[in-house]
């Protein structure tokens, strides 16, 4: 099974998938371990560390866009043929705090595709069943056109 990394093209510090649990037609399971060495806890809350819940969100996105590099590749594009453009989200509901050391399950579910656009559901919950957040989303997979990029 391919990594994270050969998938999509975000990477550390920016990073907020490490593996794939499961997969299938309609969605993907991920997992992350949240660090307590990871700088951000250094400012948000110092004395009492939170992981932000932008961050969070970013879990499920890029757990999305893992969903979205597995399904290009079984249509038969090749690794960094695109990447994900983050196009809508709605209905975003925190229900409880990931703190350092917690490990969170990120799952995506496909909803609709409609003009090149890819509606999900997300979700993450900690490892022993607490839910954490559930969003509604859209991304588009398009191709880097007049995106500078670096080897």
């Amino acid at each position: 099974m391919p990594s994270v990394t050969d998938l999509i093209p975000h990477r550390a510090p920016f990073l907020f998938v490490d593996e794939v649990v499961s997969e299938s037609a309609e969605g993907l399971v991920a997992q992350r371990t949240w660090r307590a060495d990871e700088d951000f806890y250094r400012g948000h809350y110092p004395h009492a560390p939170i992981t932000p819940g932008v961050l969070l969100c970013e879990s499920v996105f890029q757990t999305g866009a893992l969903f979205m590099a597995k399904q290009a590749q079984a249509a038969g594009a090749k690794p960094g043929e695109g990447v994900p453009l983050l196009a809508k989200i709605s209905d975003v509901r925190f229900r409880n705090p990931v703190y350092p050391g917690d490990i969170t399950l990120i799952e995506v579910k496909k909803k609709e595709t409609m003009g090149g656009f890819t509606m999900m559901s997300g979700a993450v919950r900690k490892a022993d069943g607490t839910r954490v957040l559930t969003v509604d989303f859209a991304v588009a997979w398009k191709a880097p056109e007049g995106q500078r990029t670096e080897s």
